[in-house]
């Protein structure tokens, strides 16, 4: 069976992929870092396209933390800034996390006719990758977008991903993917910080932000797939060898 790995851009192009693709969205600064870091630490995340659904949702969760941001600013009567950062050193996990931003959660909601969908980010690429070559021959990497730009912190996360799945046997579907791959797994990871995304983190005094995802690299073994609007946690392959190597030492000793 045939394996291949396309990398796209922007929310509207992801209900181009149906039948058998599995769909994984990216958007490093910042929504896909705040949902993965949210669920990493133990709290639920649901997934909201629109200010009506985040409401929605809110409605009928109890104690949510509305989190995100709509063309940079935070909605009104919302409790957080779109922030991995800030997310990360609040206490409170026992709160449903309600995630609405720009682009990010727009993906993940036009990626409706995918088999499955996957949230990923720097933090986990690594095991995301793993985890499609043992479950997906089909796979479509889509970065977020930004104000109509595929945004470099997203090229490198896409690119970083797809690599590791042509390691593992994976052709790329086009041309632009061959090249996308080409380009940004020769790249430092500095190149992230010189983009306009960081920029626009820097104008606003959110740099902490950019710091906790330039210090943050493939420090997670756990994939995230989108079930029923919710983002889940789920064993990777990478974090299921951890555990079996773990077992076998503690065997032979």
């Amino acid at each position: 069976m045939s394996t291949t790995v396309v990398i796209d851009c922007f929310p509207e192009s992801a209900s181009a992929y149906g039948g058998g693709y599995a769909v994984v969205a990216v958007d490093v600064i910042r929504a896909t870092t705040t949902a993965v870091t949210g669920v990493a630490l133990g709290r639920e995340c649901f997934v909201a396209s629109t200010i009506e659904a985040a409401v929605a949702l809110e409605a009928r969760l109890t104690d949510p933390l509305l989190v995100g941001e709509l063309g940079g600013s935070m909605p009104y009567g919302f409790h957080l800034q779109n922030s991995p950062a800030a997310l990360a050193q609040r206490t409170d996990i026992h709160r449903p996390m309600v995630l609405l931003s720009t682009s990010g959660t727009q993906l993940i909601a036009e990626a409706k006719n995918a088999a499955a969908v996957y949230v990923a980010c720097l933090r986990n690429y690594r095991a995301q990758a793993a985890h499609l070559a043992a479950h997906h021959a089909e796979v479509a990497v889509i970065g977020a977008g930004s104000r109509g730009e595929f945004r470099e912190e997203d090229q490198l996360c896409c690119a970083w991903i797809a690599e590791e799945l042509v390691r593992a046997g994976y052709t790329p579907k086009d041309a632009n993917t061959a090249e996308i791959i080409e380009r940004w797994t020769r790249a430092d990871l500095e190149a992230i910080t010189r983009g306009k995304s960081a920029e626009y983190l820097r104008r606003t005094g959110q740099l902490k932000d950019l710091e906790f995802i330039t210090t943050h690299i493939d420090d997670l073994r756990d994939v995230f797939r989108i079930e029923g609007g919710r983002v889940v946690r789920l064993r990777s392959r990478l974090e299921a060898a951890s555990h079996r190597a773990t077992d076998q030492a503690s065997v032979s000793r």
